[in-house]
């Protein structure tokens, strides 16, 4: 089973793109984040012709989640549990059936800038959920991952540049501690767990030539279960999407397990 996640920057911007990339990898799942459309505007019928069933938690204009799986999809849930409040378009989650049932989670964690501030502590806050739904599914022993754009840096080999995020929120010791406390629940870190060293990232600003230069960053991750780690195949990054016709500024993560 072929799990990926993409940070596709608009489903409007990559209408043509997506469809082109989903037909070159062949994932199974394809777990995206800012498609930046209401659940109504997203083009589902383009992607159920493809043999996908199709999941969204939408916002306008921001934000946007959604799962696009060709095996079926049980109990979908939308919205990070711990703030009823929270109307950010943000999580969605699904159990995937195959030969093992998997929960799959999408996350967009947010961004955090300007550190520090409010938007910074809600992403410390989003984060203490995202723990907290963590050890829920592991208190269960669910077979799970947890896939997306989580906007942090983990270590400097995942910049090109480090000395540039040291007050970011990406890469502030805060958001690097908040994410250790993930992992350390007992989560592997798929991409992490089958490549090492500097030089591998996910993400290229438009700006400054960035791509070009090669100055990018690491933030799509994959976390998995203990269950889930046993199955690990591999985990690689599409870094050539991003030379492609209307790139977003991320690329694809993916994961395959012997599912």
């Amino acid at each position: 089973m072929k799990i990926a996640s993409f940070n596709i920057n608009g489903i409007k911007a990559r209408i043509a793109a997506l469809p082109e990339w989903l037909k070159d990898a062949q994932p199974d799942v394809a777990l995206l984040q800012e498609i930046k459309s209401v659940d109504e505007g997203f083009p589902r019928e383009l992607f159920e012709d493809m043999g996908y069933n199709v999941e969204t938690h939408g916002q306008k204009s921001f934000n946007g989640v959604a799962i696009l799986s060709k095996l079926p999809l049980e109990d979908v849930r939308r919205c990070l549990p711990g703030d009823d409040s929270d109307e950010q378009a943000r999580w969605i989650e699904a159990t995937v059936v195959g030969k093992q049932a998997i929960r799959v989670c999408g996350l967009y964690l947010p961004n955090g800038n300007p550190a520090p501030g409010p938007k910074y502590d809600y992403k410390l806050a989003w984060m203490a959920r995202l723990q907290t739904r963590a050890e829920a599914l592991l208190a269960e022993e669910t077979p799970f991952l947890m896939a997306g754009d989580y906007n942090i840096i983990p270590q400097d080999e995942d910049a090109r540049r480090p000395e540039v995020w040291q007050e970011d929120a990406l890469a502030r010791p805060e958001s690097r501690a908040a994410y250790r406390r993930l992992v350390n629940l007992g989560l592997t870190e798929a991409f992490r767990a089958r490549v090492h060293g500097p030089e591998h990232y996910s993400f290229w600003d438009y700006q400054a030539g960035a791509w070009n230069k090669d100055d990018g960053i690491r933030i799509d991750h994959f976390l998995l279960s203990p269950a889930v780690a046993d199955i690990l195949v591999d985990c690689q990054i599409d870094k050539h999407v991003r030379a492609g016709e209307k790139p977003s500024d991320h690329v694809p993560v993916w994961v395959e397990l012997d599912n």
